[in-house]
């Protein structure tokens, strides 16, 4: 049981009115989380404009999403893992590169397994990368630039991530089939 009610357009605080409106018309539906998310106006500014930014980045939305996914799973967060492997594999992510990052492991894509690894990296060692983790990165094709866009991205996905740790949101329908359970420790 949360003690965190799901807000609707109605219910919500009026300065997080205008996100939720946003998130409908983006996904036909409020996100649960989102909902939740709104009983701080705060919270839910910072997260959308945030949001925004990350795609509009030079990030391809496949890319984002394998972020997102990695992240998600680093941070043991059931609800964003269902939400991003059913975003992830509507951008065109292989399903058996979605099925390696919800273990845990690389994609085979080599491009995705160099934004993976490096946003686990980022996640476990708190931002503390060393040169060899950079240059992988950098050698995989991409640019310093990107480096950066994934620590905004890794950004964006700690809200979701801890939001969902805090509030526990009800899994919606459609993701229902793309459930994750965190491994115990």
């Amino acid at each position: 049981m949360s003690d965190y009610p799901v807000h609707t357009i109605e219910s919500a605080p009026a300065q997080a009115k205008p996100v939720l409106e946003q998130l409908e018309n983006l996904f036909g539906q409020i996100p649960n989380i989102a909902a939740k998310m709104a009983t701080s106006p705060t919270l839910i500014a910072g997260f959308i404009g945030l949001f925004e930014r990350v795609h509009a980045s030079s990030l391809t939305e496949p890319q984002i999403q394998t972020l997102l996914l990695t992240n998600a799973v680093v941070n043991a967060s059931e609800w964003p893992v269902a939400f991003h492997t059913a975003l992830a594999l509507k951008e065109g992510v292989a399903p058996a590169d979605v099925d390696a990052i919800r273990r845990g492991a690389l994609p085979d894509d080599a491009g995705l397994a160099a934004l993976s690894a490096l946003a686990r990296t980022l996640i476990e060692k708190r931002g503390r990368l060393i040169s060899s983790d950079q240059s992988r990165f950098l050698e995989a094709g991409f640019s310093i630039e990107q480096t950066l866009e994934v620590i905004a991205v890794v950004a964006a996905s700690t809200i979701t991530n801890y939001t969902s740790s805090v509030t526990r949101p009800r899994l919606e329908a459609q993701f229902e089939a793309f459930a994750w359970h965190a491994p115990a420790h």
